[in-house]
């Protein structure tokens, strides 16, 4: 968060804590079957690089969206979820897809 306005306006509180091209794509794979590893992510989230999964991850987990453990295996193993926080994203993220969807279906039909 930069500034008071972006602060203040919850529009602008909700963008900063989600913009970025995978935030959403990442919270709704979490969201449905979580928890997951990185591989997992990175396999689900088409067209996404593992430096750029990688930094969305972080952002994520600053911002408490998601929590991250780790696990004393060898290689370490990774597990990513959604918090409580990140868990009130799921409304918002079913009328997205269901957006999406009669989007999609509109378009088809012209």
């Amino acid at each position: 968060m930069n500034t008071d306005e972006e602060i203040s306006c919850p529009v602008n509180y909700a963008i900063n804590l989600l913009s970025g091209k995978y935030k959403l794509r990442i919270l709704h794979a979490l969201l449905n079957g979580s928890p997951k590893r990185f591989k997992v992510l990175e396999r689900e989230i088409t067209g996404v690089s593992p430096t750029m999964l990688t930094m969305q991850l972080r952002e994520l987990e600053r911002d408490g969206l998601i929590s991250r453990e780790i696990f004393a295996t060898v290689p370490p193993t990774v597990e990513y979820r959604p918090t409580p926080l990140g868990q009130t994203t799921l409304p918002m993220l079913t009328e997205i897809y269901k957006w999406g969807l009669a989007h999609q279906l509109h378009q088809h039909s012209l």
